[in-house]
């Protein structure tokens, strides 16, 4: 009969080569097939820039250029020039730094320049637009923009754009075109906001319309409820709540001040009294010193 034997020493010298380590640093448990190696991806850049810091330094590359339409859109397309996509965050970051350094003329530019590439076309690049016209004082280009919006949403017109034209409207006492939005905000069922009936009411009472003044308080009552952030919390409080809490603010504001004046004031008066004294000890030692270069 024929046996076959494997010699042991075989068996073992397999298993040996069979062993692999099982240190956590090369290989990472998989529940499906096991332990897998991970090797570090090559292909992709270690080095990242973020968005806050592109987008400042997007503010500032604009910041130093002069108001020409063709150097400032030159600019933005070699800032973007090896970007594989818009970089669409980004401009937005710029622009909401150039909204709070109030930089209107650099937001209008930025604006279009980013609308004429077909990028960003929302809301909120249109009111951020309409907003920096209108504190640039352009009211007929913020008009032009808001009869295009208009037309092309109507029926799905944000609030707030009402709102801001009522408010440029108001500023600039053009009575009979607030009215007109205030109707068109009517018609489309558009609820007006406390400040917005405040200012139409007030311009019924300087005109003597008490009558619709009356009708408007009747229509729109003031609420009972506001909510207000406290310490980061949203709260509900009731409106009279709210005026008192403005009220005692502006008191304290008001009695801050009145310190502050009465503070400088008297350290006013403390600080001539030791000018004058320094004054008086210069001028008895400049007498001094000339009667002892007198005497020499």
């Amino acid at each position: 009969m024929l046996c076959l034997r494997y010699s042991v020493p075989l068996i073992t010298k397999g298993l040996d080569s069979v062993k692999t380590s099982r240190s956590k640093s090369s290989f990472v448990v998989c529940g499906l097939k096991g332990p897998r190696p991970r090797y570090p991806r090559v292909w992709k850049t270690r080095r990242r820039i973020g968005t806050i810091s592109k987008s400042k330094k997007l503010v500032d590359t604009i910041k130093g250029l002069s108001n020409v339409k063709e150097e400032v859109y030159g600019a933005l397309d070699s800032f973007i020039a090896w970007d594989l996509e818009f970089p669409l965050i980004t401009v937005k970051k710029a622009l909401r730094t150039l909204e709070d350094q109030h930089e209107w003329k650099r937001i209008i530019q930025v604006a279009k320049w980013m609308l004429s590439k077909g990028q960003g076309r929302t809301m909120g690049t249109y009111f951020t637009l309409l907003n920096a016209l209108a504190e640039d004082e352009r009211l007929e280009e913020a008009e032009e923009l808001w009869t295009t919006l208009f037309s092309q949403y109507l029926e799905s017109m944000p609030r707030h754009f009402f709102d801001k034209m009522i408010s440029i409207y108001y500023k600039r006492d053009m009575n009979d075109k607030m009215f007109e939005i205030f109707a068109d905000m009517e018609e489309l069922g558009v609820r007006p906001n406390v400040s917005v009936v405040e200012m139409v009411g007030n311009v019924f009472q300087k005109l003597g319309m008490l009558d619709k003044y009356k009708k408007l308080k009747r229509k729109y009552p003031p609420p009972k409820w506001e909510y207000r952030y406290i310490k980061g919390k949203r709260v509900r409080i009731r409106s009279k709540e709210v005026n008192e809490l403005n009220d005692a603010k502006q008191l304290d504001e008001f009695n801050d001040v009145k310190q502050l004046n009465e503070y400088n004031d008297a350290n006013e008066g403390e600080f001539e009294k030791v000018v004058s004294d320094q004054n008086s000890n210069d001028l008895s030692v400049k007498d001094e010193s000339n009667s002892d270069e007198t005497t020499l």
